[in-house]
């Protein structure tokens, strides 16, 4: 189930995220139990929640209140895993604009740090 299911967007976009950031993501599904919680350094009170079907930025000072979710990625069928994957990116604070790209980076980050090299 979503933990954004039920929350107002402020504004919605279709958006690409890489194939390397969505392999990632894609290889700590099968290593690391999901939720996949972390925290984001540059950012404070700011964690991403990675979840089976989601990726979270909220606000942990807030109880996890949403402030960017990327889901409903378009994968069915995928056979090209060098090509970036579409998907819906929610944002739920005025200002998540701002950080959007960065949130991403230390995404891939932290994946690479938790599952290693190859």
């Amino acid at each position: 189930m979503s933990r954004v299911a039920d929350m107002p967007v402020y504004e919605q976009q279709e958006v690409e995220v890489t194939a390397r950031l969505y392999n990632l993501w894609r290889r700590a599904k099968l290593h690391i139990s999901c939720p996949i919680r972390f925290s984001l350094p540059d950012y404070r009170g700011l964690v991403m929640i990675l979840d089976k079907h989601e990726w979270l930025c909220a606000d942990e000072r807030q109880n996890d209140l949403p402030v960017i979710c990327w889901l409903d990625f378009s994968d069915q069928g995928r056979d090209a895993l060098h090509l970036p994957v579409k998907c819906t990116l929610n944002y739920y604070h005025f200002a998540a604009h701002k950080i959007h790209v960065h949130v991403l980076e230390l995404m891939e980050e932290e994946l690479e740090r938790q599952l290693g090299p190859v």
